[in-house]
C-alpha cells in the first residue's frame, strides 16, 4: 500500500508562504464551490482561512502526474499566545465525557480539521470510459490514469491521517479532536482507528460526533486491523512504531 501510494502521490509538509497558499486556494475550491459550505463572497480572494490558521501546521498531497495539489488536512495546536483559547470543537460541541478529558495534558492536545480532498479530482477519476482522465497536467496536456493508479485513490484518506500523524509526533501531540460525520466515524472504526465519543451529535457543518483520541491508541488499532495500512500511518513504524 505505502510503495503504491507513494509512486503517484507526495505528502507534503506546507511550510512555506506559497504552500500555505496553496492549502489556502484548495479549501476554497472544495469548502466554497466544491461542497458550497462556506460563502464564497466571503472570501474575495479565494483563499479560504481562518483565526486559527496562524496556530496550525499545514499538509497537502501532491498528485505527482499532473503536478495538482488535491487534498489537504491542518492540526491545529494550542495557541502559544493565548492558551486558554478554545479549539473549534470546545466552540461549537457540547462535551459531557468529562471523565475522558480529565487525564488529557491540554498542552499535548490538538484538532484535526479542515480535512478535505477535491471533488474535482475524484469525479475525473470516474470519467466513464474507464481509463482516459479529462485531468490535464501542468503543462495542460490530457493525463492518462492505468487501472493501476486508480486503484490507489482510496489510499487518499489515509493518506491525510499519516499527515496527521506526522504532526502529532514532530509536535509533542499525544491526542487529538475531531468532528466526525456518522458514516465517517463507523468508516474509521471498521479500519481500526477508534474515536471516543465526547458528546452528543451536534449540527456544525452537518450533523457530527465530537470525538478524541489517542495517537498510540489509533497506531495499535491500525495496526491489529491492517498492517499494510499501519505500515502507511507510520512510514513503515518510523513514527510511533
Amino acid at each position: 500500500m505505502i510503495d503504491a501510494f507513494n509512486q503517484y502521490f507526495e505528502m507534503v509538509p506546507a511550510v512555506s508562504k506559497e504552500l500555505k497558499d496553496e492549502v489556502y486556494k484548495l479549501r476554497y475550491q472544495v469548502y466554497c464551490i466544491e461542497i458550497a459550505g462556506y460563502k464564497p463572497d466571503d472570501y474575495p480572494d479565494k483563499r479560504e482561512y481562518d483565526e486559527y490558521d496562524r496556530h496550525s501546521i499545514h499538509f497537502l498531497i501532491l498528485h505527482r502526474g499532473t503536478g495538482e495539489y488535491i487534498a489537504t488536512t491542518r492540526l491545529i495546536l494550542p495557541d502559544l499566545a493565548s492558551p486558554d483559547k478554545l479549539f473549534p470543537l470546545e466552540a461549537n460541541c457540547e462535551i459531557d465525557n468529562i471523565t475522558v478529558m480529565k487525564h488529557i495534558n491540554r498542552a499535548n492536545l490538538a484538532e484535526a480539521s479542515r480535512f478535505c480532498i477535491s471533488k474535482a479530482f475524484k469525479k475525473r477519476k470516474n470519467n466513464p470510459d474507464g481509463l482516459k482522465s479529462t485531468v490535464p497536467d501542468h503543462y495542460g496536456n490530457q493525463a492518462f490514469f492505468s487501472l493501476e493508479e486508480r486503484k490507489t485513490f482510496p489510499y487518499l484518506s489515509f493518506g491525510l491521517i499519516a499527515c496527521l500523524i506526522k504532526g502529532c509526533y514532530e509536535n509533542d501531540v499525544s491526542h487529538f479532536y475531531g468532528t466526525l460525520e456518522p458514516a465517517w466515524f463507523r468508516f474509521l472504526s471498521s479500519a481500526g482507528i477508534h474515536f471516543t465519543k465526547i458528546g452528543p451529535l451536534a449540527d456544525y457543518h452537518g450533523l457530527r460526533w465530537p470525538g478524541i483520541i489517542k495517537v498510540s491508541d489509533l497506531l495499535d488499532g491500525v495496526a491489529k486491523k491492517d498492517r499494510q495500512l499501519w505500515a502507511l500511518l507510520t512510514d513503515r513504524g518510523r513514527l510511533g512504531g
